[in-house]
Order: structure tokens, then C-alpha cells, then sequence
């Protein structure tokens, strides 16, 4: 009788949340991109776009949305079906939950609204992929606590590098570093800090890397088409249904793992900065050490 039951049970998709510590690092096509060729892999893919400020997932995909967010936020009934109602088709496939077409209507958006709105896509979707806004704002901790699987993108630069690292440091002190993949993008770019030296710098194993193809990437964006689905034998559009596939079988379609005292921990944190000496660096040592500071002999 037990296994009837649980059998009858519905299983819900996996939230993927797309972050990174500095704009402009390629986190808006990954989202679009992954979330196409998880379509291709016959999938229940929404995109939901996190920045409420200043989202671009519509104009990557070239889509004239009907709804956003603001939307849902003013409708009074809340539930399964008028959230699904609010999403925009794409012809990938993909249904899409647009941002606020305004900055100012971002304040509209409150934790509570989003957890709502997440639980029924998921509920609905093999996957629900988000792309956030850059840093640890409130909406963006609440969607990192109910993320399944946290894609941390980063790419070879030194400036991003450093700021990914402390961004890695408060997944782990927030107690997220388990859901936590690093992305490098634009992985084979003529950069003074090699691939495979970034898992030293971050201490992180096994992340994805992301060939550099600035002319498909540009392009794609341009005319609002995921390179995934009009340049598929590409080099970047392979990575990314390696990714996709590497995803899927990872995903177990659990519950989101929850964490208690979860902005507790993140306020007590940001308080101990302010009390305690910062200890890293005390020996005048650079974060990026072994390579030193540009312009060392």
C-alpha cells in the first residue's frame, strides 16, 4: 500500500540557479543556451529571469513577451494554473517567466512571491532554470537556498576570478557549496591564468569548461537565437550539450535541501567580517599566488 502511494506521489523538476560574482561573464547565454538543449533532450524546460532590474532573457531569445513577473505579483490569485498562464512560449520549446520590463517594478518581487512561483514551475517542469542578477541580494539568497543545483560561472579574468572566489567562500559558509558547479567560460582564451589553473586558485574539482567562440556567442545573442539550436555542430554548442547531458543525470528530481538559520548564518558572517582582522592576505601574499601580481618578473 506504501509503494502505491508513493508511486502516485508526483515528482518535481530541479531548480538550476546560474550565478556569478561579476556581470558580464556570459551567465545570461548559459542559462539560454542550457535551457534549449535540455528541450532538445525532449525535456519540460521554464527559464525564469532572476535580474528584475535589468533582465535580458527575452531579447536573447527574441521573444515579445505578453507577461512578466510584475504580472503575477498583481494577480490576487495565486496558484498552479495562473503562474503557468504567465509564461511565454518559445519555439525551442522553452516557457519562459520574463522579468519586469521596468527597473522599478523589481521592488515589487519579494522572496515569498518567488518561492511560490518556483515551487509551482517545478512542480510542472523536469527543469526550471533561473538566471539571477549578479551578487547575494535577498532575492538572490532565497533562490540559492531553493536551487537544487547552484552553476557558478566565472571566467579566466583576474578581476572575476577573485570576486568567484570570495562568491565560492559564502556558498560555503552558508552551507550551499554541495550544489555548487563552477563554469569556465571562454576557457581556451589567450589569458595569463590557464584553465586548469583556476580549480587551484578556487579549490574547485571538476568544473565545466566552456570553449571560447566570441563570434558565435555575439552573434547569437544579436539575433536572439541559441547557438545550441541554429549552430549545433559548433564547438560551444557541443560543451553546452555535454553540460546539459552532465545535468540531467546528476538531477535526482528531489526536494530542494533546505537550510535552517540559512540568512542567519549570512548576517552573522557579515558582522564577523566587520569585528574579526581579515586573516588571508596578512603576509602581503596575492590571492592569485603562485603567479604574483602582473608586471613581476
Amino acid at each position: 500500500m506504501e509503494s502505491h502511494e508513493s508511486t502516485k506521489k508526483k515528482k518535481r523538476g530541479d531548480l538550476i540557479v546560474v550565478a556569478s560574482a561579476k556581470g558580464g561573464v556570459g551567465k545570461t547565454l548559459l542559462a539560454v543556451n542550457l535551457a534549449a538543449a535540455l528541450c532538445k533532450k525532449n525535456m519540460m524546460v521554464s527559464l525564469v529571469d532572476g535580474d528584475f532590474q535589468f533582465g535580458d532573457i527575452s531579447l536573447s531569445l527574441d521573444l515579445h513577451t505578453t507577461f512578466t513577473l510584475k504580472d503575477i505579483v498583481e494577480d490576487k490569485t495565486l496558484d498552479s494554473q495562473s503562474v503557468l498562464s504567465y509564461l511565454n512560449r518559445h519555439e525551442s520549446g522553452i516557457r519562459v517567466l520574463a522579468a519586469p520590463d521596468r527597473p522599478e517594478y523589481a521592488d515589487l518581487i519579494v522572496p515569498d512571491v518567488i518561492t511560490d512561483v518556483l515551487t509551482y514551475l517545478t512542480d510542472h517542469h523536469q527543469f526550471t532554470i533561473v538566471d539571477t542578477g549578479v551578487g547575494f541580494h535577498e532575492n538572490n539568497l532565497n533562490m540559492f537556498e531553493l536551487a537544487d543545483q547552484i552553476l557558478c560561472m566565472t571566467n579566466l579574468e583576474m578581476s572575476t576570478l577573485k570576486n568567484t572566489k570570495l562568491m565560492l567562500e559564502t556558498f560555503d559558509m552558508l552551507g550551499l557549496a554541495h550544489k555548487v558547479t563552477l563554469v569556465i567560460n571562454r576557457a581556451t582564451m589567450e589569458s595569463v591564468i590557464k584553465p586548469t589553473d583556476v580549480t587551484d586558485i578556487l579549490g574547485i574539482d571538476d568544473p565545466i569548461y566552456i570553449p571560447n567562440d566570441f563570434q558565435t556567442s555575439t552573434q547569437s545573442l544579436n539575433i536572439g537565437v541559441p547557438f545550441v539550436t541554429n549552430q549545433p555542430k559548433t564547438e560551444i554548442a557541443k560543451a553546452y550539450f555535454k553540460m546539459a547531458e552532465r545535468l540531467y543525470s546528476k538531477t535526482d528530481m528531489s526536494l530542494a535541501f533546505k537550510k535552517e538559520g540559512f540568512r542567519e548564518k549570512f548576517n552573522q558572517k557579515q558582522e564577523q567580517t566587520e569585528e574579526e582582522p581579515t586573516k588571508k592576505g596578512s603576509s602581503g601574499k596575492s590571492w592569485l599566488h603562485p603567479f604574483g601580481r602582473r608586471g613581476n618578473a
